[in-house]
């Protein structure tokens, strides 16, 4: 069995990849862990620094802390090739600009999700979801 500290080694440096490979530093990227039943439950979560939103990139559940970040990994490395990307524009309630944000899902309500995650879906009208064409 891991100590404490290996676990924490392990957890920062799995981050750290994950970071690295979307290119998004730390105040862009939060990882929320919460335990779910006798599991870990990861949401991977985005902020854009224009209009200071955050939306789900990602959720995965596993045994502990590193196996849900090691699953994670995985799907960083692979999901442009797994996931359509979606184009959702958008404005929030009491704000008079249009914005545009970018997912990447398996299909239309997958990526509407991700922008309404940990939101009431009152204070936000979306104007538009287009599936963009893969190049």
């Amino acid at each position: 069995m891991e100590s404490t500290t290996e676990v924490h080694v392990e957890s920062a440096r799995i981050q750290k990849q994950i970071e690295n490979h979307l290119g998004l530093s730390g105040d862009s990227l939060l990882f929320e862990f919460r335990k779910l039943d006798n599991k870990v439950r990861l949401d991977l979560i985005t902020v854009n620094p224009r209009h200071h939103q955050s939306f789900l990139f990602h959720t995965e559940v596993g045994y502990d802390r590193v196996d849900t970040l090691r699953k994670m990994w995985d799907y960083v490395q692979s999901y442009k090739e797994k996931e359509s990307p979606y184009t959702v524009q958008w404005m929030a309630r009491g704000e008079k600009e249009l914005n545009t944000s970018y997912f990447r899902a398996r299909n239309m309500y997958e990526a509407l999700d991700k922008l309404y995650f940990g939101r009431d879906m009152n204070t936000i009208t979306v104007f538009s979801v287009v599936l963009n064409p893969v190049s």
